[in-house]
Parts: C-alpha cells; structure tokens; sequence
C-alpha cells in the first residue's frame, strides 16, 4: 500500500508541474498569437490514451510518464516535423515571430514552474506556518555517527556555528557543511569552544551518509522487531532505560556502544516505567542488538520553534523560500560537476524522486515537495542543452546578439544530438536507482 501511496503522490505532482510548465510555453505563443498544434500530458510515440481537438489544438494524454510537451508550429521540437520546415514560413508560425517573442514563448515554461513554487511555498507557510528544531534547543548535543567521528566530533559536543556564523535551524548543519563549502565546524564539549577541521575527503561520504549527526536523545522504548530478547524478557513501549548491569546510562548511544561489549551475554537491563525501576535479564545475540527501537520524536524532547504567517507575510516568506531553495539546488547542481565530490555517484532517476515522498498522504508534505520538484524542473529545464528549453534559449540569445539565424539543418541535428544527451542522462540516473536497489537487496 505504502508504495501505492508514493506512486500516487508522485505521479499527480508530476502531471501538475508538467502541465503547468506546457501551459506557460502555451500561453505566450497564444499571447503571440503563435499556433500550438499539439498540448500533451506525457508522451504519446504511436498511440494516446486520449485525446480531443479543440480549435487549432489537439489536447491529448500520452501513456508514456517521461513529461509532456506543446507541439509549437514552425518550431524544430522532439517532434522532428522537417515537412513542416520544408514549407515557406506561415506568419502563425514560430519561425516567422520575433526573436523576442520566441525568447519568452521558450521560457515560458520555466518562468510559471518558478513562480508556482512561490505560490505553492506562500500557501504552505499561510496554512501551517513554519517549524523547525533551533540549534541551540539540542540541549543533549549531538550523536555522531563513524564519519563524524572520524573528524574530531563526538557524542555530546554541541554545534555552536559552521565557520564561525550561527546557524538557527539543527537540520541544515549538514546541507550548509556541504553546500557551502565548510572549513569548520565551532562546538561546545565539557564546558570548552573548540574548532573541528572539515576536511575535503569527507564530502562524497558525506553525500551518502544517514546519520552523519541526530540530535542526541534519552532511550525510550519505540517498539521492538521481530524476535526481540528485549520484548520476550518483559521491557514494554514507552520504557526508559537507564542502566546495563547497574552502569547508568542515559543515552540511546551509550546504551549501543555499551552493550556492543556484552556479545553473547546475559546482561541485567534497568528500565524506568512510570516511577518504578525494574531490571530485566537479556541475553545479548551475536549482533550485538536487542531488539528495541528507540523513540526518536523531537518533541518529545526539544522545544521547536514555530512562526504562523498571516496572508500577508507569507507572501514575501515564500518568496524568500523559493528564492532559498533556488539558491540551495544551483550549488547541488555545482557539486554534480565537481568530479571530486562524486555527487554524480548519486544522481537519481523516477525512484529516488518517488521515494522522497512519504508512504501517507500528507498534503503539506506533497506541496513541499511539489514545490520544491517545481524549481527542480525550472532549473533543469533551463540548462543550455539542445532539446531543452534552454538550448532553444542559448540559440535565440546568440541569434540576438550576432543578427544570425541558426539554420534548421542545424537546429535539427542540435535537436538530435540534445535527445541523446538527454536519454544517455535519464538511462545513468535510473542506472544508478536499479544498482542501488540491488546492491541493498
């Protein structure tokens, strides 16, 4: 069902973004009074799924979910019309408008994908504000997991800046150290500032990493998996464990690094229910685990700080949002190049953009996300490859600047030569899904 669930949210997102990005190539060749021949959602090689002309245009649905398209008269597309351009040029085509025109007719599409995320991030911020965990609420500091403490850090060192500028929100420690390039890293331990190193090496790992730092957190007792001793032996949800063999420990961490010594050992476990202390006799598998899956609700233990907007501060909010996230995604796509990040490594295709969604419907994370896909696909779409929005526009722009057309025996092996970068792109990113999903089989 969970995966149902994901599918769902992925696909109406998708035809939401695809059909907003077409609309807007469809509204300036309209506004230029330009003939769309063809607005498809999803391709349509062959056959559609439906399809129903109204005036001069064919409205249709394609069965193959790679995006959509306008089908633009005059225009050297995916379609590789070349009767078409054999004909002399028609005044309602596109080849017959001004460079101009054209200009905004191509980026038409990335203008409303860019202005959508504003609207959907000014909505999302008007109806459920916004939340975060600030830095200086992680009162237990952090737990480092073996990258982190490869580099110095440790359990319970608290992050007081990233080279030496503050920073508000717990979870964006992680992204800034990436994206912004961090030297270092400011933290309180016992009492004392100290500067931790970040060395260039840790990125691509980095890139990888779950657990790089979490919050550090009391052990409460979540749930168990199957066959757990700790369960069989009597510990119940919502138990606080607080000592192996009568050592206090006090910190999900401790308790794991801890009993890593007890393998194949029977231990006594302290836990606190209610206000009595009980103790338990485990015997500890080869694993080194027993079985308990720690509460890790942040507001169990933290304090969150929460902003409501009214409808008139969400609208600058959410343009600074969109802004933020545009900002944020350029300096991704900057690491994808740098061959020394390895951040190609974990480029990915349809399921890693399924997975981010969550296994509930939840609406404020699906706008969030759709949001976010939205600027995605602006960006991506602008890029100066051949096929692309942004390849048409790097061809106007020199047409503009040099007085000189591209010919349409150029533009068409342009044409050619985009799709196959294209389809080389596509095939690597789902590549690169396909042996993920083998490799943790």
């Amino acid at each position: 069902m969970e995966i149902l669930v994901k599918t769902g949210q992925f696909l109406l997102s998708i035809s939401i973004l695809v059909i907003l990005h077409e609309f807007g190539h469809f509204l300036f060749a309209k506004l230029f009074k330009t003939r769309v021949e063809k607005f498809y959602l999803f391709f349509d090689p062959w056959f559609s799924i439906f399809k129903k002309k109204i005036g001069e245009t064919e409205y249709g649905i394609g069965w193959l979910p790679l995006g959509g398209y306008v089908k633009i008269s005059g225009m050297i597309d995916e379609s590789m019309d070349k009767e078409q351009m054999k004909k002399p040029p028609e005044p309602h085509e596109f080849r017959s408008k001004p460079s101009w025109q054209r200009l905004l007719i191509m980026l038409g599409g990335v203008l409303v994908n860019f202005i959508l995320a504003l609207i959907i991030y000014a909505a999302i911020l008007y109806t459920w504000g916004d939340q975060y965990l600030p830095t200086k609420n992680v009162k237990y500091g952090i737990m480092a997991d073996s990258l982190a403490k490869d580099i110095g850090l440790k359990n319970g060192d608290k992050i007081i800046a990233l080279d030496n500028k503050p920073i508000e929100d717990f979870y964006k420690i992680v992204p800034n150290i990436v994206l912004d390039e961090v030297q270092t890293i400011q933290i309180e331990r016992e009492g004392n500032k100290r500067d931790i190193p970040v060395p260039d090496r840790i990125i691509p790992e980095l890139l990888n990493s779950t657990g790089f730092i979490m919050p550090r957190i009391p052990f409460y007792v979540a749930g168990f998996t199957k066959d757990s001793p700790a369960k069989e032996a009597g510990l119940k949800v919502d138990d606080k464990l607080v000592a192996i063999n009568n050592h206090p420990i006090e910190f999900f961490d401790e308790f794991k690094d801890s009993l890593a010594n007890y393998k194949n050992k029977e231990v006594t476990i302290s836990a606190l229910r209610n206000s009595d202390t009980l103790d338990f006799a485990i015997t500890v598998p080869e694993n080194g685990l027993i079985g308990v899956v720690p509460n890790g609700t942040i507001t169990r233990f933290f304090e969150l700080e929460s902003i409501e907007y009214d409808l008139l501060a969400s609208i600058p909010a959410g343009i600074n949002k969109g802004v933020e996230t545009f900002s944020s995604y350029l300096k991704q796509l900057k690491l994808i190049f740098s061959p020394k990040t390895e951040a190609y490594k974990s480029l990915g295709g349809f399921i890693t953009i399924g997975k981010i969604f969550p296994g509930t419907w939840n609406w404020q994370a699906f706008w969030n996300l759709t949001a976010f896909l939205s600027i995605i696909l602006a960006i991506m779409n602008v890029l100066p490859i051949p096929a692309l929005d942004g390849g048409h526009v790097m061809f106007l722009l020199y047409e503009m600047i040099t007085g000189r057309k591209p010919s349409d025996k150029f533009m068409e092996y342009a044409q050619i030569t985009g799709m196959i970068i294209l389809l080389s792109l596509l095939l690597y990113a789902n590549g690169n899904d396909i042996f993920r999903y083998i490799l943790n089989k």
